[in-house]
């Protein structure tokens, strides 16, 4: 298995869903069991649907990197918590915590 960077606990309608990884070769993301085996699970996007396996890609998922957010927001963000703005992973795992809809992202599971 790769080594894992940095991860981030994807909750879905304040369930736990799945981990989103950042990789050697990319970024990795895997629901979790016991959330597939939930009768009401629903995947976090159309381009991830439910599913055993782990998606991997060389690139941030689009749905994930399109929770970060845009503009003068962003610049805010990337100020307040130091982070550089190529830097998509960090900015997800930072500022997606509370976003708008039924997908957010966790430093820890809980």
């Amino acid at each position: 298995m790769e080594s894992e960077y940095r991860k981030g606990y994807v909750y879905i309608q304040n369930h736990f869903s799945g981990i989103i990884a950042e990789t050697e070769e990319g970024y990795i993301f895997t629901y979790d069991q016991d959330y597939l085996d939930r009768e009401d699970a629903v995947a976090v996007s159309l381009t991830l649907p439910l599913r055993q396996e782990p998606y991997e890609t060389t690139i941030l998922f689009p749905f994930f990197d399109g929770l970060i957010p845009e503009g003068w927001l962003l610049g805010v963000v990337s100020r307040n918590w130091k982070i550089n703005q190529k830097d998509r992973f960090g900015l997800l795992l930072s500022a997606c915590r509370d976003c708008i809809g039924d997908v957010y992202i966790r430093r820890e599971k809980v």
